[in-house]
């Protein structure tokens, strides 16, 4: 059964929220990289990024001409020496990417962050830059 978004009609499947769980409970994933096919208006599991995977791997997943959602489990240290995870939800647009795209991700982005529940931070990024691991570590601190 997919969770509808009410906002575009678009539908998140069940592997999408099962494989976020997995991810967040068993840290199975270190990222997952969603789609959305416009043909079947659902929101799919694109890449998955297997546990030893990092930040670069999600970074090499990401198309440059096209839009995608990725969640990224970072695992750090906190000055206390008190190991720690976030969840970071990251809307991947970039510049080069179809106007229609841009436009179906964007309106599409709130009803994919209510399905998966346990995402501590959100970033938008438009180019690489933006989204850079010292970005993440700044922003986990």
């Amino acid at each position: 059964m997919a969770f509808k978004m009410a906002t575009t009609g678009m539908c998140v499947t069940d592997d999408c929220k099962r494989s976020f769980m997995d991810m967040k409970w068993k840290k199975e994933h270190r990222y997952i990289v969603f789609k959305i096919d416009e043909g079947s208006r659902l929101v799919t599991v694109d890449k998955l990024g297997g546990p030893t995977e990092g930040y670069d791997d999600l970074t090499a997943a990401l198309p440059t001409d096209d839009c995608r959602y990725a969640v990224f489990d970072f695992d750090f240290v906190t000055v206390d020496n008190c190991r720690k995870s976030k969840i970071f939800f990251i809307a991947w647009s970039p510049t080069a990417s179809r106007i229609r795209a841009k436009i179906l991700y964007a309106t599409s982005k709130d009803g994919l962050r209510r399905a998966l529940d346990g995402i501590s931070y959100e970033l938008q990024a438009t180019d690489p830059t933006e989204m850079g691991f010292d970005v993440i570590r700044d922003i986990a601190k």
